[in-house]
């Protein structure tokens, strides 16, 4: 008899009984994938009773206990920001990254203060037991409630839990686990999925046990998988970084206990991760000092006020169409302020390569980063520095016209605290900020009042 198979969408999860370029779910393109239609059998937990009526009965919200109650600290800051102030019992948190880039690291060194009041079961799919006593040996994590298995089958998992009855459990990685009622290898949608339904049922129904679970992301930059995978759970994780540097920056994609715009900073040492509890040094730390096309803006991720540099490049093009390329700025936002540069600016940079960057591996998306990429350009372009003590911030428009942001206040609170001596802001908050002893603001109604602020000489 031949074996059936049926089609996946890699975004959404949607299943169809023939391939077809466009998901009819969707409608995103190139992601249906074949796979094998094995018996899908209900995958239950170790402990499954059948329910009673009582089981059923909905519960009023004012007896139901609060997020501060079910809240606990994981032992390393940065992570507790992340997670919206400390982890949640009974959910479960997908932690994605590219291969090396420390997820299993930080996972690890998590266990060495949640063990102090928390069983943890600590289950691998890529290394053996010996393999995890060696990197824990490393980070320095000895602790007799940290149990760790080197399993690959889901009903393994679930007979390990059900025996150990741990409090957080550990998953490395969710592609590497399988069940045996699906007839795909392991890694393919169809166990992805299921094998995330049955952990999530897992952490739903243990009352209290919070999952981690750590997944690989593939060449486009998301968890490979279906696109379902990340609505399922509780909390979606990035963690980023360039693995040529030591700096790593974890991000929160989805949150359902928290706000998505929070980040947490680590270096990656020797003896593992150290939080860096003040990225805008981090992130300043080398910064080249009278040299043309670079500049400083505040940006807020979450409540926490973060400085970073840009960087711009402007040269001649030898070729007859000009070259644009952004990292960590959006690239049709750099073609906008380039035209506005050239069209309310006057200078001529329609016929010269413009490159820009983000120095640290931060992703600017706000648009108060706008003025700081305007005069980096402009200063490249000139040749002539910004003064190393001035930070830019505000919105550019499309008439060359400055916009005010969000919390300016409090940006230019950091912007004085870490030393600075001089802020662009636009013109018509000026007088609304009050004075900041040290800090002298430079009102600027459009961008050519800011580029001759900003290129004038330091007193």
């Amino acid at each position: 008899m031949k074996q059936k198979n049926t089609f996946y969408c890699t975004e959404c999860g949607n299943e169809t009984a023939k391939w077809a370029g466009k998901c009819p779910a969707c409608g995103a393109w190139n992601t249906i994938v074949e796979q094998p239609a094995g018996s899908r059998m209900a995958i239950k937990s170790a402990k499954t009773v059948r329910p009673t009526l009582s089981e059923h009965r909905a519960c009023p919200v004012t007896e139901l206990s609060t997020g501060e109650e079910i809240r606990f600290p994981t032992g390393m800051g940065e992570l507790d920001r992340v997670l919206g102030g400390g982890a949640v019992k009974g959910s479960l948190v997908l932690v994605g990254g590219a291969p090396g880039i420390g997820k299993s690291t930080l996972m690890l060194q998590i266990c060495s203060k949640l063990s102090e009041t928390c069983k943890i079961l600590y289950i691998s799919g890529e290394e053996s037991e010996h393999q995890l006593k060696l990197r824990a040996k490393r980070l320095q994590v000895e602790s007799k409630n940290l149990y760790v298995i080197s399993e690959t089958s889901l009903g393994g998992v679930l007979e390990s839990v059900a025996l150990e009855q741990p409090d957080i459990l550990i998953v490395d990685s969710i592609q590497t686990l399988y069940s045996e009622s699906i007839d795909s290898p392991a890694g393919s949608v169809s166990q992805v999925k299921d094998c995330t339904m049955a952990l999530m049922q897992l952490a739903k129904g243990q009352g209290g046990l919070t999952a981690f679970v750590i997944g690989h992301v593939n060449k486009e930059g998301s968890i490979a998988g279906p696109k379902v995978l990340e609505h399922m759970v509780d909390c979606v994780l990035y963690f980023e970084g360039d693995q040529h540097t030591s700096y790593r920056i974890l991000r929160a994609a989805k949150n359902r206990f928290g706000a998505t715009n929070e980040i947490g900073v680590f270096e990656m040492r020797d003896e593992g991760l150290t939080e860096v509890e003040n990225p805008s040094e981090m992130l300043l730390s080398g910064r080249p000092e009278d040299a043309p096309g670079t500049c400083v803006t505040c940006v807020m991720e979450g409540m926490r006020p973060v400085l970073a540099e840009i960087q711009a490049l402007v040269v001649t093009s030898s070729g007859g169409s000009p070259r644009r390329t952004s990292n960590g700025f959006d690239y049709n936002r750099t073609a906008m302020l380039l035209a506005v540069l050239e069209k309310r600016g006057g200078l001529k940079v329609s016929a010269c390569d413009a490159y820009l960057n983000i120095i640290g591996g931060l992703w600017l998306d706000e648009p108060a980063a706008d003025l700081a990429a305007v005069l980096a350009l402009a200063s490249s372009y000139l040749d002539r520095p910004i003064p190393n003590g001035l930070v830019a911030i505000g919105e550019v428009g499309l008439t060359g016209e400055l916009r005010t942001v969000n919390q300016l206040a409090q940006r230019i609170s950091e912007v004085r605290r870490l030393g600075f001596r001089k802020c662009v802001i636009p013109a018509h908050r000026a007088a609304n900020l009050g004075t900041f002893p040290g800090l002298n603001l430079l009102p600027a109604r459009n961008i050519g009042e800011a580029i001759r602020a900003a290129l004038r000489p330091l007193e």
